[in-house]
């Protein structure tokens, strides 16, 4: 047992080493505060020449027969038992990561160092839209979003939905479609149909035709919704309402605009911590490090990457895990604190996942496979799920004047957002209907053309109209990482609302329920990807992946979604909110950067924080109002 030993520590150690070095360069260009795109591109070819090597995975395989032949003695028996857990999760990765041939290794060579070049290549794009002031601007992709979903000017709407489609003709002249050959090759050297394939059976164990079949089934349960939806906005507004830069506008109406006072960008920080306080969440000494405003050569969209995976090491210490996490916001932007909340909790969400993992290895703690993205994302989407909850935006929503948003418009935006309920699910669902289309192109088929044809007929036929974020522009598609992945997102948001339905089964709210917290560390983190999404959730729910929970959710009716709202506030103000105290803890240490400027951190404690940070945004966008926190 002494080699399987040392050979474990020495993996383990090994990897750290590797993945830091990865994660910290990913940091920094991504970030924007390096160009070292060269460097990151031989630190991620060293990243994957580790987790793909054949030699490591022989090893493996042949110290685990040799420890499953061997008897232990009862003093041996944990040690023995916990060698084999920790190596068995050391060949899940290597399996779902091997590139046992040359022809594979030199391929993927090649697609790392056509992606750093891509995206080096990026950073430098500047995509222009009118703003509500009538402004020509440099627009970030979250701001391009946040203007064509929420200015009044339909020209100006139209603008942004124009900067995004000019990403799309960017990417497609830039080298994308090369990207889409070389992980054809990829995939084919490794014994795979197409690079769609290879992802999903990886990622998520599952055939290509199995994901097909649930998509239809729910694309089926939600087409009434969704065509209901697209009639009633043509029925009050025209059918010009259905064109993608006014669809989000109109179904919104002026809700967005009348939220934003209660939802300021310097307050969301001071919401994430009480809130998550108050649900049980704590971060067991992570470290935390949060870029949240958007500036030139940032990337465009939120994510959230652990360099330091946690975990318990050879001497039985805990290891505490590193986590970066990113937003683009921009706070003078009408509805920018609506979206820096959400970011702050759907990356918070991952956040505490990451932090939380509990086994013998870092292997079991890392984001990439053989972690399931839907395992991943509903640790994320079930936080962000409940700020659309009626009672969390009652009690913490708050204007300058400390008022609380009204229940009046709580009810405007039930009644703007839940009919399109089914039509937001499914803009999830076309993107992988899309790239299981896109990757079984031939290379003769991969033309500019073909592809924006492509991406249109999969919008028309999934959504029933185009779409409002051009299927090109989002980022997710550039990334080897994340590409032929987003089918993760539809799949956790069916387990966030099965798990939603046992907590409300079982306790009866959501909004600062205090054992929250306490359950999603037992049964969905602490096993990390030992087990399977599945086993997860029937640890904590007692019943395997279910979608109808979700379906329920997009077909409730206006009404209905009202009403449950209403006992949802009633029972909220029945029981009262518990104050914090000095025990409160989220048990990490966190900083505020903006590129490599620090804004604030908590060694002096959560409150100092948040008022620093409260404080450097009232500098910074001296136009907008004060912050007042919730009670």
């Amino acid at each position: 047992m002494q080699a399987a030993r040392a050979y474990f520590d020495q993996l383990n150690h090994a990897y750290n080493a590797v993945h830091r070095a990865k994660e910290e360069l990913f940091w920094s260009t991504y970030m924007a505060t390096s160009e070292d795109a060269e460097g990151f591109a031989r630190a991620e070819t060293a990243y994957k020449n580790f987790i793909s090597d054949p030699q490591a995975l022989q090893q493996t395989r042949a110290h685990l027969a040799r420890l499953s032949g061997h008897s232990p003695t009862s003093a041996e028996a944990g040690e023995h038992a916990a060698l084999l857990h920790g190596l068995r999760g050391w060949l899940a990765l290597f399996e779902a990561n091997i590139i046992d041939n040359d022809e594979g290794r030199a391929l993927m060579q090649d697609l790392i160092a056509a992606e750093a070049a891509l995206f080096a290549k990026k950073r430098g794009l500047e995509i222009r839209h009118i703003n509500e002031r009538g402004e020509s601007e440099v627009a970030s992709l979250s701001m391009l979003a946040t203007n064509a979903a929420s200015n009044p000017v339909e020209a100006q709407r139209r603008s942004s939905f124009e900067g995004m489609q000019a990403i799309e003709h960017w990417v497609l002249a830039n080298g994308f479609l090369d990207l889409v050959k070389l992980r054809n090759r990829l995939a084919r050297a490794l014994g795979f149909g197409n690079y769609f394939e290879l992802k999903l059976r990886k990622n998520e164990r599952m055939a290509p035709q199995q994901l097909m079949a649930i998509l239809d089934d729910f694309v089926a349960r939600t087409q009434a919704a969704q065509q209901r939806a697209h009639a009633d906005l043509a029925s009050k507004h025209g059918l010009q309402a259905l064109q993608p830069w006014n669809l989000r506008f109109y179904s919104a109406g002026d809700v967005v605009r009348r939220m934003d006072e209660y939802m300021p960008f310097s307050a969301a920080l001071r919401r994430w911590v009480e809130s998550f306080k108050r649900l049980g969440i704590q971060y067991r000494g992570a470290s935390l490090q949060l870029d949240l405003l958007e500036r030139p050569g940032k990337y465009q969209n939120g994510f959230c990457h652990s360099p330091v995976p946690c975990y318990v090491n050879e001497r039985g210490e805990w290891v505490a895990a590193a986590v970066n996490f990113t937003a683009t916001a921009k706070p003078d932007q009408l509805g920018s604190g609506l979206r820096g909340i959400n970011t702050l909790f759907h990356e918070g969400g991952h956040a505490a996942h990451m932090s939380n993992v509990a086994q013998n290895a870092p292997c079991f703690a890392q984001e990439f496979a053989p972690t399931s993205m839907a395992y991943a994302e509903t640790q994320s989407m079930f936080c962000d799920s409940l700020l659309n909850d009626a009672d969390w935006l009652k009690r913490y929503a708050r204007n300058a004047a400390g008022e609380a948003m009204p229940e009046d418009l709580i009810q405007a935006r039930i009644a703007s957002s839940q009919p399109l309920r089914a039509f937001e699910e499914r803009s999830i669902a076309v993107v992988p209907y899309f790239e299981a289309a896109l990757y079984a192109l031939s290379d003769a088929e991969l033309t500019a053309e073909a592809v924006l044809n492509l991406a249109r007929a999969t919008e028309l036929r999934v959504l029933g109209v185009l779409s409002p974020r051009p299927m090109l522009a989002i980022p997710h598609l550039l990334n080897q990482e994340s590409a032929a992945s987003y089918q993760g997102y539809l799949l956790a948001h069916m387990a966030v609302y099965q798990t939603r339905a046992f907590f409300l089964r079982e306790q009866g709210y959501l909004c600062d329920n205090p054992l929250i917290g306490p359950a999603l560390r037992q049964h969905y983190w602490l096993p990390g990807n030992s087990i399977d999404h599945d086993a997860t959730l029937r640890s904590l729910t007692g019943e395997g992946f279910s979608a109808r929970y979700l379906a329920e959710a997009c077909n409730a009716s206006v009404d209905e979604a009202w009403a449950q709202a209403q006992a949802c506030m009633a029972a909220a103000a029945q029981r009262g909110q518990t104050a914090l105290t000095p025990a409160d803890d989220l048990a990490a240490h966190i900083r505020l950067v903006h590129g490599a400027e620090l804004i604030a951190d908590n060694s002096g404690g959560d409150e100092a924080m948040c008022q620093a940070f409260e404080a450097w945004v009232a500098r910074r966008f001296p136009s907008l109002p004060e912050t007042v926190p919730a009670p």
